[in-house]
């Protein structure tokens, strides 16, 4: 047991629900759909608030950094109070400034302006940096209690809400006819009244978690656990990957195979569905093979798919290369949020988040100035030079959860 261990329970005025049964799940799998169908009706959207509203690059470039700079900082705040306060408390908290953001999006669609648009993106940030920790501060707590893994198949949830919210776009404007702001405005209020009921639902199923302890026995503050930046490292190695995967495996198809963009976006829809299966599985084979081969497993499928996509030309090869991405990619974020959430509490899931977050970010650009410089396809080989590391240091991870049965 670390220093970062539960300590004592979170008080409940409540009638109790255990961690260990099907509400808490169902509780922490709605909270992971709910934050993966906001973003991907956000991402689906971002095309439409460029052209509605007549914005630059630059214009977006500043909207990014506002999201993230609110993410980021509410990443922090998150973990920290996950610990002290309980995670369910700051879950509720902050699936309201992400309904917010819904509403928000959906008047900027209708009859918006850039300033609002950034003001909803804020408010987009702080939900979805608050949400990010402290449902996986759950998911662990849960996953302790169970006894067995349970955090692929919440991240498969995720994955599945994000697709929805994306999709929903799509849907609705074929359906409708719709111009698009007017698609974005009935898919967004759409997120927004999901998100009400879900926040009434989860206030009665959520359960509460242990507190952790801040300060040791004899008053000293409890100094976070060094394993956590190890994680955070390794989440760099998995974000450049991911983040290069969503941003320029279709720019890559098409320039490589040379198809129309149309064609092009069979990379993503690789990626991702491969994502979203292998989170759907991978409970099962964590289970059997144990965190620390599967992490490995995965970084090395990974790193098999980035080689594929660097040395193929034809596109079957290239979408088999992007799908071996989302496989391996797909199954090391559960395993390393997890890890750090059991040796780490809260505050090491939020250094862990922050890292994989940040990058995710920022690897895309870092990646264009490469891709320049040296072509898309030799671009290729630094994320999988990365994933090479992240081989090696899955043997870092612990052969046991701190604080498991």
């Amino acid at each position: 047991m670390t220093d970062t261990a539960p300590d004592r329970p979170a008080p409940d005025r409540r009638r109790p629900v255990p961690l260990d049964g099907r509400a808490a799940r169902v509780a922490v799998v709605q909270l992971f759909a709910f934050n993966g169908l906001v973003m991907g009706a956000y991402a689906g959207g971002l095309a439409t608030f460029k052209d509605q509203l007549r914005l630059s690059s630059w214009q977006m470039s500043v909207l990014f950094v506002f999201i993230g700079a609110a993410a980021i900082a509410a990443m922090q705040v998150g973990g920290r109070l996950s610990d002290r306060l309980g995670a369910r408390r700051v879950a509720l908290a902050a699936v309201v400034p992400e309904v917010v953001a819904a509403g928000g999006l959906a008047l900027v669609a209708a009859h918006g302006s850039y300033g609002w648009l950034l003001a909803a993106g804020v408010a987009l940030g702080l939900g979805n940096g608050g949400l990010d920790v402290s449902m996986n501060a759950l998911g662990v707590q849960i996953e302790r209690a169970r006894g067995k893994p349970v955090m692929s198949s919440f991240h498969g949830a995720w994955s599945l809400g994000n697709l929805a919210g994306a999709a929903a776009i799509a849907a609705v404007a074929r359906a409708t006819g719709w111009s698009g702001g007017r698609t974005i405005t009935a898919v967004c209020l759409g997120c927004a009244v999901v998100g009400l009921g879900l926040w009434l639902s989860a206030r009665r199923i959520t359960p509460e978690t242990a507190v952790v302890a801040q300060r040791t026995a004899s008053g000293q503050k409890v100094k976070l656990p060094a394993v956590a930046y190890v994680f955070g490292l390794m989440a760099i190695g998995f974000g450049v990957g991911e983040g290069t995967g969503m941003d320029w495996s279709a720019i890559q198809v098409a320039a490589v195979a040379d198809v129309a963009p149309a064609i092009a976006s069979l990379g993503v829809v690789a990626l991702t569905a491969a994502m979203v299966l292998i989170r759907l599985t991978g409970d099962r084979i964590v289970a059997r093979l144990g965190r620390r081969t599967v992490v490995r497993l995965g970084s090395a499928t990974a790193l098999a798919g980035y080689l594929v996509a660097a040395l193929s030309q034809p596109l079957p090869l290239l979408l088999l290369g992007w799908g071996l991405v989302g496989l391996g990619i797909g199954v090391i974020a559960p395993q390393v949020y997890s890890a750090a959430g059991h040796a780490a509490g809260g505050r090491g899931l939020a250094v862990v988040v922050t890292f994989g977050y940040a990058t995710f970010l920022i690897a895309p650009a870092a990646m264009g100035v490469l891709v320049t410089a040296w072509g898309v396809q030799r671009a290729m080989f630094v994320p999988a030079l990365l994933l090479a590391g992240l081989v090696l240091a899955a043997g870092l991870l612990p052969r046991r959860d701190a604080g498991a049965p």
